[in-house]
């Protein structure tokens, strides 16, 4: 009997949410940098409109379920107001010294019943302390422990963002670190390094590769922060992915002056953005993209627009279904009212009970024949959501949905037809 890997009831809910947006935004903003090396003057940070509220709700209109902010990146400068270092915001012109852009964001979250997540980079650049392995994991568990009891109730935290970059070589104290989110922030998705719950899908490009599987290998999960893992679907533990990606190709933070001429240049299609979302959420993954606050504290016209854009063009092509159904077994059809032209699926297994095809065709019934049909990509792992969409429309009263391979009975929550 096949052992079937099944995700904890917090990623299955991680999974359903599907769609978060990521928030750079620091000492970066204001020095027209995307990795800044921690040298940037405290004084050049003074937001002069810093609305998180605004962020919130534009993040709730597009349908965003979580939302992850940087409060820590590379450069070492901290978003808050800590403690354990002078470079942070604390000694920065904003408010006098006074504001804290972590604690307005919370609020914001709070307001707007957004749930969230802290990215806390572990490379840093700024501290000195970096250069002594046990003192800064001393320092850094202090800047955890600050964000983790101080700017959360407990067990409040949705995500908690370690980005591997620049850490290539370094071992961190992840007992010591984990200890302090276990007592915590117990049900906090771990993101890519510690005790990992999920994992970068292993690009910048907010693509999950396809095929796409959830279960993975105990003794490989801590190379997805390499993104050097092939998978087959086998192993022995269930670690869903996350695809990050910048509303402006390769840039995490605003920028102004030539360099901005070039990030205006670097703003998505409308179109490429829902290729991404096709091929992120729509290969089973979830989709966190990044909207950066300009030096104002504001997400800019332009951006949100865009969103708007991206957002209305997957609602107008999947938020409504010509037909629906669900079941178990090998074999599921899908009855149309009448003769009607489909151009994609949506196929979503029962995660809770594991990832279990392998392998499926799509047939279409013309008369009384079921034809295959020829869809944009292979049709091989479906997991929590696979969009296939059709290389042209089928005029059809039914849609068959075969299952050639499986480890367990296949159980389906959902088959969907959409024309559009």
């Amino acid at each position: 009997m096949v052992n079937v890997i099944k995700p904890t009831e917090q990623q299955a809910h991680w999974q359903d949410d599907e769609f978060g947006i990521f928030i750079h935004f620091g000492m970066n903003t204001f020095n027209n940098r995307e990795w800044s090396d921690g040298t940037c003057k405290l004084e050049t940070f003074n937001p002069t409109r810093l609305d998180c509220e605004q962020w919130v709700t534009v993040a709730k209109e597009a349908g965003a379920r979580y939302m992850v902010l940087v409060c820590k990146h590379h450069d070492g400068f901290c978003n808050w107001q800590t403690k354990t270092t002078e470079y942070c915001i604390r000694n920065t012109p904003w408010k006098n010294g006074k504001g804290d852009v972590v604690a307005e964001f919370v609020a914001a979250c709070r307001k707007y019943s957004m749930k969230f997540g802290f990215y806390l980079s572990p490379w840093d650049r700024h501290e000195p302390a970096y250069k002594d392995k046990e003192a800064y994991d001393k320092f850094y568990a202090a800047q955890l422990t600050e964000l983790v009891t101080q700017y959360a109730k407990p067990s409040e935290i949705y995500e908690l963002w370690f980005d591997g970059a620049g850490s290539t070589g370094r071992v961190y104290d992840w007992t010591r670190f984990m200890g302090i989110i276990h007592e915590h922030q117990p049900d906090a998705m771990i993101f890519n390094m510690g005790e990992l719950t999920i994992r970068w899908v292993g690009n910048e490009d907010g693509v999950a590769p396809y095929p796409h599987w959830n279960v993975v290998k105990t003794k490989d999960a801590e190379k997805f922060a390499a993104g050097k893992v092939d998978q087959d679907g086998t192993g022995d533990k269930w670690l869903p992915a996350e695809c990050d990606v910048p509303i402006h190709h390769r840039h995490w933070f605003h920028h102004r002056g030539w360099w901005g001429f070039l990030y205006r240049r670097m703003l998505f299609s409308k179109e490429k953005l829902v290729e991404i979302y096709e091929k992120s959420v729509g290969h089973g993954a979830n989709l966190l993209l990044n909207i950066a606050p300009t030096m104002e504290g504001l997400f800019s016209k332009k951006d949100i627009m865009r969103l708007k854009e991206m957002v209305d063009e997957i609602r107008h092509r999947y938020a409504k279904p010509v037909a629906e159904t669900s079941g178990k077994g090998t074999e599921l059809i899908l009855e149309l009212s009448s003769p009607t032209p489909v151009l994609a699926t949506i196929t979503q297994e029962n995660i809770r009970e594991g990832e279990r095809v392998r392998a499926y065709v799509l047939q279409g019934k013309v008369g009384n024949d079921w034809q295959d049909i020829v869809t944009m990509e292979p049709t091989i792992s479906i997991g929590h959501k696979k969009i296939d969409k059709f290389t042209k429309p089928v005029t059809t009263n039914a849609i068959r949905l075969v299952i050639t391979s499986s480890i367990a009975e296949p159980i389906i929550k959902s088959f969907q037809a959409f024309n559009f």
